[in-house]
């Protein structure tokens, strides 16, 4: 049994996006043995679609733009749910993080001077996005990447995480699926930091994201006893190509571009936060009226030089050309605000284990997220979690040997191949992204979260009845996809739960029965965990 843990670390990091990244070097730069795991490379992870630009008030576009503007935004946009002193640790630390990302070799697009060029996103009082033309979070994982090969962190690609290995509410490591061979391994750790990404591949084909965004790292941290904060938040961007989903970054319209409806007409402020819009792209669009993203306007030169990524997506996905032609958008599920709770040290409930970047709820973005600021968490409390992990590690060794995880989750993947194969999970899983769009969506009612929940309840009772036809276990996609779905589930359930208790609307929570924020609720949190395998809700703060 005790070969079954290939190697121990002092700090092990799961997910290799920005997030990951900054914690690695955080953790690195202390002298710890650092590993990075993940299910694919980290060139790869969901950091490379960020386009618009990294937040911070570094106050040299001559508009006055102050850290405490920062602030002030992203307390407003968070709609009560926000703390504000993880969001002043947030916005003052972020003029440091981008002077680090400099320094790193990030390639940020420059004003004449040579200064760090920013641009106005949607929220924004002021031109705070540093970018990289619409690159940016391309560009900023690359620079990080190299930099954790450069400083001799550990890279274990191809690992799907299975579970986290926890003894009396202390995380000793995790377990795997070494997907190269089929093997079921784990790694130890004195501290794991999850940074696993979001959840809105619940929207399946009604989604920005890659088709990896799963929510493992989520629904394992559900498991292992901790409690996730917030799920019922997921942030629908305004501009999404209409036939693929695929991303129009919020820069086409910090750079001036407008939104029309089919018979040209304006109807939204093109820079109010993403919410706003979205839900107004979504009232044209019941009403009958197709939507569009106007850059034209711009210039041909100005698109090549500042827009070169959407040009070339629109005209690859959608087949117009942007300088030319009128993009066909629709809003579709981009950023989920949920995730596992942590403190102010970025830890779970669970000791050791800290999360980070989207799949933590460190109360910065609240009921919608500014644009802009989810680049700024990876960087500025991924780079908090990896330091304050490698403190816990050094002070609390541990050892995941013998540890009967190992054994259970062996166990469990042996026994996938022997489900019957009665039931096609692919069908499902595109089945549960179509009803989740439009019943548990940008708009929301009771019935329509009623009826997804019963849906879903029933394929959690079939899942045992669906199994996997590839019995390879070589670079079994089938098996892991297979994992992957039952991950969505169980989030895919704590999501309607925590939806129809909050009776209101606020941020990216709207419902339709409820059309206005209920003072009730101010500063009232959606708490999920489980107990003896039974999902568990509280609003906590409820009066």
């Amino acid at each position: 049994m005790d070969k079954q843990v290939e190697a121990h670390f002092d700090v092990l990091v799961i997910g290799g996006g920005a997030a990951g990244l900054s914690a690695a070097l955080a953790a690195v730069e202390s002298g710890a043995r650092v590993a990075v795991m993940g299910k694919t490379y980290p060139t790869r992870s969901q950091t490379s679609m960020a386009q618009g630009g990294i937040n911070a008030a570094l106050g040299h576009m001559g508009d006055g733009d102050t850290a405490q503007k920062h602030i002030a935004d992203t307390l407003r946009s968070s709609k009560t749910l926000g703390s504000e002193a993880a969001i002043r640790r947030l916005c003052e630390g972020a003029p440091t993080a981008i002077a680090w990302l400099d320094g790193l070799g990030v390639p940020f697009s420059r004003l004449e001077d040579g200064r760090i060029a920013q641009r106005r996103l949607g929220g924004a009082s002021g031109r705070r996005a540093c970018y990289a033309q619409d690159y940016t979070g391309l560009k900023l994982l690359h620079t990080l990447y190299d930099a954790a090969l450069k400083a001799g962190v550990t890279f274990l690609d191809e690992y799907f995480l299975l579970n986290f290995i926890v003894e009396n509410k202390r995380v000793l490591g995790a377990t795997a699926i070494e997907m190269r061979s089929g093997r079921t391994v784990a790694f130890g750790a004195n501290a794991v930091v999850a940074a696993t990404g979001g959840y809105a591949g619940l929207y399946r084909g009604f989604t920005t994201n890659a088709a990896t965004t799963t929510g493992d790292g989520t629904a394992a941290a559900l498991r292992a006893g901790c409690r996730l904060k917030d799920l019922e938040f997921v942030q629908f961007h305004p501009t999404a190509l209409k036939g693929s989903g695929v991303l129009i970054s919020e820069s086409a319209r910090g750079a001036g571009g407008r939104l029309v409806n089919g018979k040209g007409e304006s109807f939204v402020d093109e820079l109010a936060t993403r919410d706003e819009i979205a839900r107004a792209i979504w009232e044209q669009m019941e009403a009958g009226e197709e939507v569009f993203l106007d850059i034209r306007h711009l210039g041909e030169a100005f698109i090549d030089e500042e827009l070169p990524q959407e040009r070339k997506l629109a005209i690859f996905y959608e087949g117009v050309d942007p300088a030319r032609n009128l993009i066909p958008v629709k809003p579709v599920a981009h950023y989920t605000m949920g995730g596992i709770a942590v403190d102010g040290n970025h830890m779970s409930d669970v000791a050791g284990l800290f999360a980070c970047g989207e799949c933590a709820n460190a109360e910065v973005h609240g009921a919608n997220r500014l644009g802009g600021n989810a680049l700024l968490e990876t960087v500025v409390f991924g780079r908090e979690a990896g330091a304050n992990a490698v403190v816990f590690a050094r002070q609390n060794p541990a050892s995941a040997k013998g540890h009967p995880q190992i054994m259970k989750d062996s166990a469990f993947v042996r026994a996938v191949f022997d489900f019957p194969n009665r039931i096609d999970f692919y069908e499902k899983r595109a089945f549960l992204g179509k009803i989740f769009y439009h019943n548990a969506g940008i708009v929301r009612s009771e019935a329509g979260l009623k009826g997804v929940l019963s849906a879903l309840r029933q394929m959690q009772s079939e899942l045992a009845f669906m199994g996997v036809a590839d019995k390879s276990a070589v670079y079994n996609t089938n098996l892991t996809e297979f994992v992957e779905f039952g991950n969505m589930l169980e989030l895919a359930e704590a999501l309607l739960v925590c939806a129809l208790h909050r009776p209101e609307t606020r941020g990216a929570h709207q419902r339709a029965e409820f059309t206005k924020e209920n003072p009730d609720f101010d500063g009232v949190h959606s708490l999920s965990w489980k107990e003896e395998g039974t999902l568990c809700n509280e609003m906590k703060g409820l009066k």
